[in-house]
């Protein structure tokens, strides 16, 4: 069994990237895995002050919700961000959590894979590929870690609008691979 933190990073309730979590979580839970959801919805996540302490002391000295993510990402065996695609890169509330993310740098961190979930208005297989490549720049900074899989849900604007979407079976199929 794998311990598996899913963090959605939309501000909106019932969004198509956080439905993409939860069919990753239903999956990873169907295999086996134990699938915890995060939503970033009513979370307080402040930038990052870019003093270097966390690479110190393994801890960021601003106390707030991404403090206690990234503890949580600490013991993950995988992590999984899911997010709205914006303007054709990442939602700033899903880079504003990677740049917290920075105590795990120097950390004995557990997780190995990482994933990424992305939703947006336009369709074409282009759209995720700068919010991809954000990710993999982040990955690249952890020697043990690869970025494992990507699903991509295009044609949705609407919170919920497409519960059919062939990308949600494809989430779910990726959380009972993992």
């Amino acid at each position: 069994m794998k311990r598996i933190l899913i963090v959605s990073t939309s501000p909106r309730k019932n969004s198509n990237s956080e439905a993409l979590a939860l069919a990753f979580a239903e999956g990873a839970r169907e295999a086996g895995h134990e699938a915890e959801l995060i939503s970033l919805r009513g979370k307080t996540v402040n930038f990052c002050r870019g003093c270097f302490v966390c690479q110190e002391k393994q801890r960021c000295v601003i106390r707030d919700d991404a403090d206690e993510i990234c503890q949580k990402a600490l013991h993950a065996d995988a992590l999984v961000f899911a997010t709205p695609i914006y303007y054709y890169e990442m939602s700033g509330q899903l880079k504003t959590l990677l740049d917290r993310l920075n105590p795990l740098f120097p950390s004995d961190y557990a997780f190995r894979d990482v994933y990424l979930l992305t939703a947006a208005a336009e369709d074409e297989d282009f759209v995720p590929s700068r919010a991809v490549s954000g990710v993999e720049g982040w990955v690249e900074c952890f020697e043990k870690a690869r970025l494992a899989g990507t699903v991509f849900m295009g044609g949705v604007t609407e919170a919920g609008e497409n519960p059919a979407h062939p990308a949600l079976e494809e989430a779910r199929r990726m959380g009972r691979s993992v």
